[in-house]
């Protein structure tokens, strides 16, 4: 074929694609009824219609506006938003997070935010994050991050539902089935340790996040003002269950806030905590207890939190080595994270971290230096899907593994965000995340579902989650959000 014949076969094919009037344009140009039947040996191939009709697209749609929902389930503020388009009945949802800071993130996103974007085409994703990222001056400020995650989530929902696909194969597509899970668990002693242990193990968990018995010292477990219950995990975090089995899931009915002593007449309710050689000391007897009873055949998991000086984390991990832990998270606070390097030097117990992180400037060189093996980071406080599925990328190319933060804070909408990513990243470690109340269930039709320690995607079009607003009714926020405080055993202010 010629370049003049390649021409006109491009020619032929806009013309079908033009429907009618493109047929009878082509009838004319081919030279009657016999130049088109002769056309039709050159008739394009299957791809090359689809192509053509892909290339005819759909009208683009437009942001035309945003609902931002507010909800209080237990102690846990939720903040999620709705953002609506040109094309009727069709909407994003997104979540954005922050439960210390509920009422600063929705100011946030109605003040600034939805004005800035309500006219753009919605399919502008990356342009309206770069836009959303910058806008305050100031970069990487929490509140603006969760914020613009709620907006962003909302428009991969939207591109989603759109392509008819779920978000996971806007990304690229599953590379894996399911996605396996953590469970947290505690005791009393360590005799109902290890029988929670197994029974999370017959259920089909293959990784557990073990509570160190006895605790850090604090005084009362969970904090005066957050109402935590028995289930509170190595982090002294509220739980609901009374058995001590799936701590660190606020969410839950019944369940303590996450972290979240409350507010007293003068400000937070703070809670004592004990010496950190206390809580090395409980966690490493707890740890030592299961290798010996359950043996090897598990993934242990362990959260330090910030509650130790690095020269005490330095201890800890080396004395945690010969248990060949799945990961240690949070061995260091953010502004201690160059003590990871010493860290790397010393022992090889796996570094989880970033929990609390909130700019690439923080987790870049950790991940750069191969000094963690998994990336923890809060993806609503780091800006949304979009700076995650950029950080994922970047994470595999130095064997660094994700496990996004996922405890009951973290609403059903950015759990359903935390696991397309997760489908669809060849270097994810896993995930986080109680099974769902009836309550958030019932707000959260399409919840990820949980089955034997995994969790399956249902597949439909988008994140596949929607929010129930008549349910989310009632349950209005209480206050404008939580606040944490944690005094050490002698009086001063330390890190929750």
């Amino acid at each position: 074929m010629d370049r003049r014949d390649a021409v006109n076969r491009r020619q032929a094919l806009r013309m079908l694609a033009g429907g009618g009037a493109g047929a009878t344009a082509l009838k004319a140009m081919a030279g009657g009824t016999a130049g088109f039947v002769s056309m039709m040996g050159a008739m394009p191939s299957p791809l090359e219609a689809a192509q053509a009709a892909t290339r005819r697209g759909l009208p683009r749609l437009k942001i035309t506006d945003i609902k931002v929902i507010m909800t209080q389930v237990g102690n846990t503020n939720m903040t999620n938003a709705k953002v609506f388009t040109s094309e009727a009945g069709l909407y994003g949802v997104g979540c954005g997070g922050h439960a210390e800071r509920q009422s600063i993130v929705a100011q946030t996103i109605e003040q600034f935010l939805k004005p800035a974007v309500i006219g753009r085409y919605a399919d502008e994703i990356e342009d309206i994050w770069q836009m959303a990222w910058l806008a305050p001056y100031w970069r990487a400020s929490v509140d603006a991050n969760n914020a613009m995650s709620a907006i962003d989530g909302a428009l991969w929902d939207i591109m989603g539902k759109r392509a008819g696909m779920p978000v996971h194969n806007l990304l690229g597509g599953k590379v894996r089935p399911a996605l396996p899970m953590f469970a947290n668990i505690n005791g009393r002693d360590l005799a109902q340790l290890e029988e929670n242990a197994r029974a999370r193990m017959a259920e089909g968990y293959k990784h557990l996040r073990v509570g160190a018995v006895g605790g850090d010292g604090s005084d009362p477990p969970g904090g005066r003002g957050g109402g935590a219950g028995a289930g509170a995990g190595a982090g002294g975090r509220g739980g609901g269950a009374a058995n001590g089995i799936t701590g660190g899931q606020g969410n839950l009915p019944g369940g303590g806030g996450v972290g979240s002593p409350g507010f007293g007449d003068r400000g937070p309710i703070y809670r004592s905590r004990g010496p950190g050689y206390q809580y090395s000391n409980n966690l490493i007897k707890s740890i030592e207890h299961l290798r010996k009873t359950v043996g090897f055949d598990v993934d242990l998991l362990a959260e330090v939190d910030f509650r130790l000086t690095p020269s005490e984390a330095l201890v800890l991990g080396k004395a945690l080595e010969p248990f060949r832990m799945f990961w240690v998270e949070e061995f260091f606070a953010p502004e201690d994270v160059a003590w990871h390097q010493i860290l790397r030097q010393q022992c090889s117990t796996p570094a989880a971290w970033g929990e609390v992180a909130v700019s690439q400037l923080e987790w870049v060189p950790l991940v750069a230096n191969r000094w963690i093996d998994f990336m923890r980071m809060h993806i609503s406080a780091c800006g949304g899907l979009n700076m995650a599925r950029k950080t994922a990328a970047m994470c595999g190319f130095f064997n660094v593994r994700t496990a996004w933060h996922g405890p009951g804070n973290v609403s059903p909408v950015g759990h359903a965000v935390n696991t397309h990513i997760d489908f669809a990243t060849p270097n994810f470690g896993c995930g986080e995340g109680a099974p769902f109340s009836t309550q958030l269930q019932e707000m959260f039709p399409g919840v990820p579902e949980r089955k034997n320690g995994m969790t399956f995607s249902n597949d439909q079009p988008g994140l596949g989650i929607d929010i129930d607003e008549k349910v989310a009714a009632k349950f209005p926020p209480r206050s404008p959000g939580t606040d944490r405080g944690v005094r050490c055993y002698d009086g001063t202010a330390c890190r929750p």
